[in-house]
């Protein structure tokens, strides 16, 4: 990652532990560190350009408008 210059800063590596492929999304899952699951909705085709399957290392990007805090 150290290569990759990005402006996203929310962002955790990981490994691919499912991709589900449909018609014309593929459903991601991401085991990262802490371990948690992240899971990314991305189209059939960036799935198959980047090659993913099961036990691939990964790094997830989360870019989003909000960050929602929530405390017991």
């Amino acid at each position: 990652m150290d290569s990759m210059r990005l402006s996203a800063r929310n962002r955790a590596a990981g490994t691919v532990v499912s991709v589900e492929e449909g018609a014309i999304a593929a459903l991601v899952r991401v085991e990262v560190k802490e371990p948690f699951t992240m899971t990314s909705m991305i189209t059939k085709d960036a799935a198959e350009d980047l090659k993913l399957k099961t036990g691939d290392k990964v790094f997830v990007i989360v870019k989003a408008t909000e960050v929602i805090l929530a405390k017991e």
